[in-house]
């Protein structure tokens, strides 16, 4: 639904880091445990797929790609009946708290959709929200202080900041013996998230954490385009099967004279056509990092020439990143983006500028025009929750069968009260969609209860069709092309001057300052040098001893 577009807003500001692999920094530098996860370790914790029997036909069926890559599902309406799938209440009367991470206005305490939720879950849950913008700096000084609620939402992209694979087992609760294999088949709804998911939970091959909003399609994003603009005047997004292509076009839409240019910023989501890793790749047994590569290079060199070659606009070169209203305006024609870009917010927004707006995905393309390259897949959610050390079992055991009901699928009448609330209440029908109402505006926010657990993911935008079949069927076209990078899933603690070294700010603020076209595709490369000859050194050396050759690549 499109009050998951935060979700998706939440992973794209994240940035590339939401695609490397989990990591988890140790403060000191000395010795730390690496709690990579294996192959073999991770049959045995992972928990069983079970598709869910309850769950709500798709209109749009998901398409499968390679190993644990598939297409989300597409709805066009809601039920007018959901059907329930959980039968009776999950709590016993337990009293609990949780903390999630809120971007908006706090919820009233006590409210009566909370109140509402109380009653069908059969516990006395205290949802705490706290700032997310701070919520780095929050979490630490709680763990600090070991004073964690019963159940907390930890993002993975922050987890160098928690330091998350060293608060399990310690302060985060094993959930290994309540949920692997067969074991999770008292949870329904929780055996219907994919196994790959929970693997973004794994750690030293022991599953902790509870995911939300799985997805077998999750990506950095991808290279978007005003279709409506480009059809107008006889283009199509499938003519571009090359970076020649690319540029070409770029000259062809650029009208300067008009406030129009081709593109703001897309190197993020194009620099791999080149070739280029994602970070790592092995030649002969041997870690070569992306800066290391010819093909990192060749893509760089392209994106200069791009900056500089009068097709970007003007305020992109110099750092604002306003991109949507100029997307909006039509000011620009081609963008980069997360994946949460494309959704009914988006098109109300766009529409509201351009009456004819319609966004549009290129697809997967190679440089030199030859095929396809791979689009790197990342893990296969960013939002994570965990239980507490200190629970007994009997609580762990009630806080999953809360769990449960939390996860129940798209459509169902467990989904719809998590998601919107009581109707006439929170919420009523409007063309047969759930709709808030100003009480449910106030009290039902989708980063409190979906933060705990949600089901897996699916496309619908009410109101907007257009989006979710544009959407579905660039997904189609290219879930074939989705791949694994290497360490896929194998979260591992880094010590911190290890995990700098992988930041390499002064490489990656060169590298922004040349596809800017402000600094020489040299420049990179003095700085590249310097960086190899010390931390990239090190990092290399730390993966390969650490990681590489206890763990494997996790292919």
């Amino acid at each position: 639904m499109s009050r998951r577009s935060f979700l998706n807003t939440a992973a794209t500001v994240a940035g590339a880091a939401a695609m490397t692999p989990l990591l988890s920094a140790c403060g000191d530098g000395g010795g730390q445990k690496a709690a990579a996860n294996t192959k073999e370790g991770l049959k045995s914790a992972l928990p069983t797929y079970v598709p869910n029997a309850q769950a709500v036909k798709p209109d749009i069926a998901p398409v499968a790609g390679g190993a644990d890559a598939a297409t989300d599902p597409g709805y066009l309406s809601y039920p007018a009946s959901p059907p329930a799938s959980v039968s009776g209440i999950p709590g016993k009367g337990g009293s609990y708290t949780a903390v999630t991470p809120l971007w908006g206005t706090n919820p009233p305490v006590g409210n009566s959709f909370f109140q509402a939720m109380n009653k069908a879950l059969g516990v006395d849950l205290t949802i705490k929200s706290a700032d997310g913008n701070h919520y780095d700096t929050i979490v630490p000084t709680m763990t600090a202080a070991k004073k964690l609620p019963d159940w907390i939402t930890l993002p993975s992209w922050w987890d160098p900041n928690f330091n998350t694979g060293e608060l399990t087992g310690t302060q985060l609760a094993d959930l290994t013996p309540y949920l692997s294999g067969d074991n999770i088949k008292k949870y329904p709804n929780l055996a219907a998230i994919p196994t790959s998911t929970w693997q973004v939970g794994a750690w030293g091959d022991k599953l902790y954490g509870i995911p939300c909003f799985s997805t077998g399609f999750a990506i950095a994003g991808l290279v978007y385009y005003r279709q409506d603009v480009l059809e107008s005047r006889g283009i199509t997004g499938d003519q571009v099967k090359s970076a020649d292509d690319l540029m070409n076009l770029g000259k062809e839409l650029t009208d300067a004279k008009r406030g129009v240019w081709a593109f703001d910023d897309v190197w993020t989501y194009l620099y791999t056509a080149w070739g280029a890793p994602q970070k790592w790749k092995l030649d002969n047994g041997k870690l070569v990092h992306l800066f290391e590569t010819q093909e990192f290079l060749e893509a760089l060199d392209w994106h200069y020439r791009l900056a500089t070659s009068g097709y970007v606009h003007p305020d992109t070169l110099a750092g604002n990143t306003d991109g949507a209203t100029r997307f909006y305006s039509g000011k620009v024609l081609i963008q980069g983006g997360g994946t949460g870009g494309w959704n009914l917010s988006d098109h109300q927004s766009g529409v509201a500028a351009s009456p004819n707006y319609r966004r549009g995905g290129f697809n997967s393309f190679s440089a030199d025009g030859k095929g396809t390259t791979p689009i790197y897949m990342g893990a296969s959610t960013s939002i994570i929750s965990y239980l507490n050390a200190a629970l007994k079992p009997a609580q762990i055991e009630e806080l999953l069968a809360v769990a449960d009901y939390l996860a129940a699928p798209y459509g169902t009448a467990e989904y719809t009260l998590v998601n919107f609330g009581v109707e006439g209440v929170h919420h009523h029908r409007v063309n047969g969609v759930p709709t808030f109402t100003d009480e449910g505006k106030k009290d039902v926010q989708a980063q409190t209860y979906p933060f705990l657990c949600a089901p897996a993911s699916v496309m619908s935008n009410p109101g907007a069709d257009v989006v979710t079949k544009d959407c579905a069927a660039w997904q189609a076209a290219n879930v074939k092309t989705l791949t694994k990078p290497l360490f896929w899933g194998m979260n591992y603690t880094m010590p911190q001057p290890i995990a700098a070294a992988e930041a390499a700010k002064s490489v990656n603020d060169t590298v922004i300052d040349c596809y800017h076209g402000k600094k020489k595709v040299s420049d990179v490369q003095a700085v590249i040098s310097a960086w190899r000859s010390g931390p990239g050194e090190r990092l290399k050396q730390w993966m390969t001893d650490n990681v590489l050759d206890k763990y494997g690549t996790g292919q």
